[in-house]
């Protein structure tokens, strides 16, 4: 493996970093299910090399049914409470420090049934724009099936069947 072309083809490097506070307000908070969603690195604000949300979920049952996309890969690090993932295999409690990662094409899915608190960073790579994905998820709650198949299609998300039946 080698690293990837230069990017950058500057001598002296540019002062271009940029950070946000823990204290930053959620980007998105869904009314709903009280779910917030904070926008930590776009794939616009990071040239289309990754988006990284912290998504932070209430103790409201909540979560995503399995599904892939061809796109991107997704990745899951479990900062606290106790989210359960499916590997498209099987259903499993994943705690503080657990990690999956999902390439391309990898069935996945995550929920907090804990009845407590729970949160994750969530990586994408590249860096797909999620946002209006996220956005538009309370949307879909009074949409047509043909409209919510629609929007998830136009988004790269492609549902299948959780043949674990969890």
């Amino acid at each position: 493996m080698t690293y990837p072309e230069s990017r950058y083809s500057g001598e002296a490097g540019e002062t271009s970093a940029t950070l946000r506070e823990a204290a930053a307000p959620a980007d998105l908070v869904f009314r709903s299910s009280g779910n917030q969603v904070h926008y930590l690195a776009t794939g616009g604000s990071t040239d289309g090399l990754f988006g990284l949300y912290r998504w932070e979920m209430s103790a409201a049952r909540t979560g995503a049914d399995p599904h892939f996309h061809r796109t991107f890969s997704e990745s899951f690090y479990i900062l606290s409470g106790t989210v359960k993932v499916y590997d498209g295999r099987s259903w499993t409690d994943a705690r503080p420090g657990d990690f999956l990662h999902v390439p391309p094409g990898g069935i996945h899915a995550f929920r907090n049934e804990s009845d407590e608190p729970a949160s994750m960073l969530i990586l994408f790579a590249p860096g797909a724009p999620r946002e209006a994905y996220f956005e538009g998820l309370p949307r879909m709650a009074k949409a047509t099936a043909e409209e919510r198949e629609a929007f998830i299609r136009a988004h790269d998300q492609f549902v299948v069947p959780d043949d674990d039946g969890a």
